[in-house]
């Protein structure tokens, strides 16, 4: 907003500057500040109060606007929770498929409306059960995936038509989200009607989670296969969802989360856009992952500021013209590292507060982590108190009563434009160095983060910031009376028997046929894989199987050294 100042904001503007030199100090003088400096966790230098002068640049229309309209910077749904509340979703995953699914249906008698799965590491990284390596892994950080059976299995007595559902695979994402599409398929669920996500966003895997297949250019263009495959059979549905919780959760701070992110997001659209895809066939169906830790005001000023400045990006930058692909529909996570090992109860306290500032940010779905998660998988009595944390939040505090309660005020609105032009910067300096592509193969993205994550724990290291329970209020004769979680007994063993069984009774001239035909087409990069994959796991191909023949043509990637 260009519009000069008048003499009463010139006159409002001495009177705040006269408060601070007289009252403010005098008050200093009598109890001095807690902290010789305040600053946001991402470094930005906090005020002792904000004015009408702090947000006197921002245009009411052009920059806060109306809930529901561009630049949705109050929400992407004119009545918001009034209307549908957020998604209530909590991760499951572990031991075999059946298991998994009996948490499935506890989650749904609990209060949980969305299903999110997290898959054992042989899975997430293109390997089967059997593998020499990876067999002790089986079933142990999340739920074991070899072939189409299983997902089967994982979703038996699901309504795949009426459950929105979530997969946390971003290497393999292509062979789970074609196994999703047959499970239904088979089950006679049109594609139509299917809604959920895959996450699917390598690029985060090779700056901040380190799970990776093949290298960033063949793995961006199946990424971009998903995409494609996704608006044609399973429209509805979200084959990218865009990650910065493993940014964030690796060290990153709150600007660098966004503006990683949102590079990450172009750098996918803009490959599509080079294929000569319309963009508004893809951008509507990305959606989008954030982590919310413990800053109260700068996360709900993040989600704030991630909307205005995606809606600016997609317009402006990749010329949508569809107002759908302005949008940022966003799931959010409360921050598991911001857990501790000590004094885990304290952790529902952190749980709670994080969730407030996701539903005050304007979130579509929300994850809340459990108390016992620095310890070990969420104990069933652990993960029902997380449930119901949403649940306090939605039906008791109010909050979800009115659109966007935080609009207008005048520290968050400033640090709201403040994390945007932050991020923006960001984004601008690695379009500056040839992209995203360019910021992993270089090491900058990873470097970025380590920095930041290295000067977040000198800070508690000499306890210039605190951590409840770990470097003040510390209990010595704490003791830790909850229930541990402890591994499903024997399943590798039945997952090798499953899997050795559907080998022995699947058609082995069929499965050769459609692998070859993925080898034949994976080295023009502009080739949609995905009818070719989809084709492999009706056969009864294994994860290992396809990510193997892939892995021949492309290579593996080795990543940048950093430290």
């Amino acid at each position: 907003m260009d519009d000069p100042m008048t003499e009463e904001d010139q006159r409002w503007d001495e009177r705040v500057e006269a408060w601070r030199r007289e009252r403010v100090a005098a008050d200093y003088e009598r109890i001095p500040p807690r902290r010789p400096e305040y600053t946001t966790m991402s470094g930005a230098p906090i005020k002792d109060i904000y004015t009408s002068a702090d947000i006197r640049h921002l245009s009411p229309s052009e920059d806060i606007g109306l809930p529901g309209e561009y630049p949705y910077t109050r929400g992407v749904h004119a009545t918001m929770y009034r209307g549908r509340p957020w998604t209530i979703r909590q991760v499951a995953g572990f031991g075999q498929a059946e298991d998994t699914n009996n948490r499935y249906k506890y989650l749904l008698k609990t209060g949980q409306t969305g299903l999110s799965t997290d898959f054992d590491l042989p899975t997430l990284l293109g390997y089967d059960s059997d593998h020499e390596v990876y067999r002790r892994e089986v079933g142990r950080i999340g739920v074991a995936i070899d072939t189409v059976v299983d997902m089967h299995a994982l979703f038996d007595g699901i309504p795949l038509d009426q459950i929105s559902t979530s997969m946390t695979i971003n290497p393999s994402a292509a062979v789970l989200l074609a196994m999703y599409r047959v499970v239904a398929d088979e089950r006679g669920i049109p594609g139509h009607v299917l809604t959920g996500t895959t996450q699917n966003d390598i690029l985060k895997e090779y700056i901040a989670q380190n799970e990776f297949i093949f290298p960033p250019l063949p793995s961006v263009q199946l990424v971009v296969d998903t995409m494609e495959y996704g608006a044609n059979v399973m429209p509805r549905f979200n084959p990218l969802n865009v990650c910065g919780y493993h940014i964030r959760d690796a060290g990153a701070t709150a600007v660098e989360e966004l503006g990683l992110t949102l590079s990450n997001a172009l750098c996918y659209l803009e490959h599509a856009i080079e294929r000569g895809i319309d963009v508004d066939r893809l951008a509507p169906r990305v959606s989008f992952f954030w982590d919310v830790h413990n800053n109260f005001f700068e996360e709900a000023a993040k989600l704030r500021a991630a909307r205005r400045l995606w809606a600016r990006l997609t317009r402006e930058r990749l010329g949508a013209k569809d107002p759908r692909s302005w949008l940022m529909r966003a799931h959010c996570q409360t921050a598991g590292v911001s857990l501790t090992a000590q004094q885990p109860y304290n952790n529902v306290a952190r749980t709670a507060i994080q969730a407030l500032a996701a539903v005050l940010g304007g979130t579509q779905s929300l994850h809340t982590n459990s108390l016992d998660e620095a310890l070990s998988i969420p104990s069933e009595s652990a993960i029902k108190i997380a449930v119901r944390t949403q649940a306090i939040i939605l039906h008791e505090t109010g909050v979800a009563d009115v659109v966007d309660p935080l609009a207008g005020s005048y520290y968050v609105e400033s640090l709201t434009s403040q994390i945007e032009a932050d991020a923006l910067a960001l984004i601008e300096r690695i379009d500056a160095m040839g992209g995203m592509i360019e910021a992993v193969q270089s090491g900058y993205a990873v470097q970025l983060i380590s920095d930041s994550a290295w000067e977040q724990q000198v800070k508690s290291e000499s306890d210039e910031t605190i951590t409840v329970g770990v470097n003040d209020y510390v209990d010595e004769n704490e003791t830790q009376d909850i229930e541990i979680d402890r591994p499903v007994p024997g399943v590798m063993e039945r997952q090798l028997e499953r899997l050795a069984e559907v080998k022995r009774a699947r058609a082995d001239r069929q499965v050769t046929a459609t692998l070859r035909a993925i080898e034949k087409a994976a080295p023009d990069l502009r080739h949609n894989l995905m009818p070719l994959i989809e084709d492999a796991v009706r056969a009864r191909a294994t994860v290992g199987e396809i990510c193997d023949v892939l892995r021949g043509v492309w290579g593996h990637h080795q990543p940048s050294t950093v430290f």
